[in-house]
């Protein structure tokens, strides 16, 4: 008997867990990071300076939920297996990487999320 509902509660909690389907959100502003990259570092300086009040969505890829959110994103966007860190889904933009370059992106696609 105790065998059983062991079984019945594990075969209840994988299939709840494997259902639950992470989406994104057009209206907010994700920055996917991992703690060792030094580029998510840098991009989070850059915006932590340049937008101090910036309300954004940040999430460790290293966490389950958060994997789970950073596959929606690479879905969303078909990145395939190129996907990495550091990359923002703004609305029906991304970013991946940080460069010069992905600062003035960053710059031009903030621009909706900024309060007025």
């Amino acid at each position: 008997m105790k065998k059983n509902l062991l079984t019945l509660i594990l075969t209840i909690f994988i299939l709840s867990s494997c259902g639950n389907k992470a989406e994104i959100s057009d209206k907010k502003i994700y920055f996917f990071f991992y703690d060792g990259c030094p580029y998510c570092h840098y991009a989070m300086e850059y915006i932590n300076k340049k937008y101090p009040d910036l309300d954004m969505v940040k999430v460790d890829v290293y966490q389950a939920q958060g994997y789970k959110l950073f596959e929606a994103c690479g879905n969303k966007f078909n990145l395939g297996d190129k996907i990495g860190t550091p990359l923002f889904c703004m609305g029906d933009k991304y970013i991946m990487g940080w460069s010069k370059n992905n600062e003035r992106k960053f710059d031009r696609f903030v621009k909706p999320f900024l309060k007025k």
